[in-house]
């Protein structure tokens, strides 16, 4: 009796540890190298050799700016962020699961989602004053599109027949949205989320532009009216590195909560 030999397991295309880290590592060391090239010797006051603004960041970033400029932007991207994406996933899955309220909502949803967020900030501050309010909802109206279109698209996605096999099992209401409705639309949700994400950092800033105190866009904004040059480069090395972080983080959540999504697309790339 011979055993049916085991089918042989396909190499990584991503290799070894070191060559994974080659891949991720290399690019922005890459730049780094580039910059510095670029830059050395440089004369032109708006741009500063990269290692006259290596040297000025640690005098400029102290534990006392972090915690006064960097913490309370942190604190309204999270608060609108978090906003955003409870209104986009809630509204969403109700547009997306009834065709009469979508047909009546779409073309609504399209001429404001055309709106530019950062035109609206004049508005909002009409209305919501100069303080974090307004700026947690500029944030907020410009985080919650990709959401709400992007959660739309995928309850509209999910399987009828997966749909069918809850209803016949009397799995309905809040039930089937929490079992069937959002797992199906889960990736279709957290691509909207990653846009979103992106999309937050750039209005934290602009709204810091306006009537603010305190914040990364506005300390950024102060160094430029001050001609204080290398300085506004370390702010903007601090919004590029905050970026970078959030989204490493951001793809640790998404990998642990689609754990099951992202092994069944592994599985089927191995499959012959």
């Amino acid at each position: 009796m011979t055993g049916i030999p085991p089918e042989p397991t396909r190499p990584s295309p991503w290799g070894s540890l070191p060559l994974r880290v080659l891949f991720v590592a290399g690019l922005p060391v890459l730049l780094i190298v580039v910059w510095w090239l670029a830059s050395d010797g440089s004369t032109d006051v708006y741009w500063p050799p990269l290692r006259t603004i290596l040297r000025t960041f640690p005098d400029v970033w102290t534990g006392d700016r972090l915690r006064a400029d960097l913490v309370p932007s942190l604190l309204r991207l999270l608060v609108g962020y978090t906003s955003a994406a409870v209104v986009g996933v809630a509204l969403g899955t109700v547009i997306g699961s009834y065709r009469k309220v979508r047909a009546v909502c779409e073309p609504v949803l399209e001429f404001l989602r055309a709106v530019p967020p950062p035109v609206l900030v004049p508005v909002i501050m009409l209305f919501a004053g100069i303080g974090d309010t307004m700026k947690i909802v500029v944030i907020a109206s410009g985080c919650v599109w990709p959401i709400l279109l992007n959660t739309v698209e995928g309850v509209r996605a999910v399987d009828s027949v997966m749909s069918e096999t809850a209803r016949s099992y009397g799995i309905t209401g809040p039930a089937r949205i929490r079992a069937v409705v959002l797992p199906s639309a889960s990736p279709q949700i957290f691509a909207g989320l990653r846009q979103a994400l992106s999309i937050g950092i750039i209005l934290m800033v602009i709204s810091e532009m306006f009537a603010a105190s305190n914040g990364l866009g506005f300390t950024i904004v102060q160094f430029q009216r001050g001609f204080a040059i290398p300085d506004m480069w370390t702010g903007i090395l601090v919004l590029g590195l905050l970026g970078f972080l959030l989204s490493v983080v951001f793809q640790l959540v998404e990998r642990r909560v689609l754990g099951w999504y992202h092994g069944l697309r592994d599985s089927s790339r191995r499959s012959p």
